[in-house]
């Protein structure tokens, strides 16, 4: 089994993988797991282990159908002197992925493990509903309110960006799971973690470490 598959399967079963972008972008290794699976436990981990920001990556099918926008353009459209805030290009050469950000109606402070639990969880139930499209957004703008403490994030898709938000949304489609993964930075002193001390976290977990161009060629392939 290629660590391309074993990372597929733990997904499917529930598990953790880390994804290391590259060291031609932001050298960063992501801890991902599938939103379905984003218990508190799972939370606590993320915030305590990773560090990071803990975001939820979308695929655009979702995202369109849910009515998100990319943060950007809601910036660009704005009639306020933000506008000229927009971010058109990162440090690393990229547009931002991010949207808006939101806690279910639920929650307390929206900040706690059993909180953003129930926001990302939540979430993806809707996406995975079998409802229609309509029924979908009816119930997203129902149940949710922005802003709030789960970042999310709108996949551009693989051919056109090498993101952890991409690099997440194509291992969920070669598991074969729904586009909506949770991905939180792994952080060491001042900045991120250095890439050996990522892998002998994964070592330690026994956590399966991807390369992104791992998961770049499997996706070519596939093309």
């Amino acid at each position: 089994m290629t660590e391309l598959e074993k990372a597929a399967a733990a997904l499917k079963s529930g598990g953790m993988v880390l994804i290391y972008d590259g060291d031609e972008r932001e050298g960063e290794a992501d801890i991902v797991v599938h939103a379905q699976n984003a218990s508190p436990g799972v939370i606590r981990t993320l915030r305590k282990d990773a560090g990071g920001l803990i975001c939820l990556a979308v695929d655009d099918g979702i995202a369109e159908v849910l009515g998100l926008p990319f943060y950007s353009d809601v910036l660009s459209a704005s009639r306020l002197p933000i506008a000229a805030m927009e971010c058109v290009r990162t440090a690393y050469g990229d547009k931002p992925a991010f949207s808006i950000q939101v806690n279910h109606r639920k929650v307390y402070t929206g900040i706690t493990d059993n909180d953003r639990s129930l926001t990302i969880r939540s979430l993806a139930d809707i996406a995975e509903s079998r409802t229609g499209a309509e029924e979908k957004r009816a119930r997203f703008l129902a149940d949710f309110y922005a802003p709030g403490h789960i970042f999310l994030l709108i996949g551009r898709g693989i051919e056109k960006r090498h993101g952890h938000t991409e690099l997440s949304l194509e291992l969920a489609r070669q598991a074969g799971i729904s586009g909506m993964m949770v991905l939180c930075e792994m952080l060491g002193v001042g900045k991120a973690l250095p890439k050996a001390d990522a892998l002998a976290y994964a070592a330690r977990h026994g956590l399966v470490f991807l390369e992104g161009k791992e998961i770049i060629e499997a996706a070519n392939k596939a093309d």
